[in-house]
């Protein structure tokens, strides 16, 4: 996934604001708070950052194309990066990315989710 495909999707779920910061990274948010970066790695590829559950954290820290995401992780944080970027997880990608979204809106208030459009009244 390219970051304008990356942007694209976090763009289309509910709620989601952009800023570029830390650096030049594509950061997303739902209600200020932050559910996916993409930025260019070390090699000159694309890389995304996203939160996940404590289930998918162990199933992904070890998986091939992932790793635990430096400086979340490393705090406790249950985040993970995608390393491969060639194409071949772009749909595991979508849904890690549609999760961190949902993981990040669930944890408002729900008066903010409601205000937001995230909860049904």
């Amino acid at each position: 996934m390219k970051h304008s495909e990356f942007n694209q999707f976090c763009e289309a779920l509910a709620a989601s604001t952009y800023v570029m910061q830390w650096g030049g990274s594509h950061v997303w948010k739902v209600a200020g708070k932050v559910f996916a970066i993409g930025f260019t790695a070390k090699n000159g590829d694309p890389a995304f950052t996203f939160k996940t559950s404590p289930l998918n954290y162990e199933f992904l820290k070890n998986n091939d194309g992932y790793h635990p995401a430096p400086y979340f992780a490393s705090r406790g944080m249950k985040w993970i990066q995608q390393i491969e970027t060639s194409g071949r997880l772009d749909e595991e990608l979508t849904y890690y990315l549609s999760e961190s979204h949902r993981i990040v809106a669930s944890g408002l208030s729900k008066k903010k989710q409601t205000e937001l459009g995230l909860l049904l009244k």
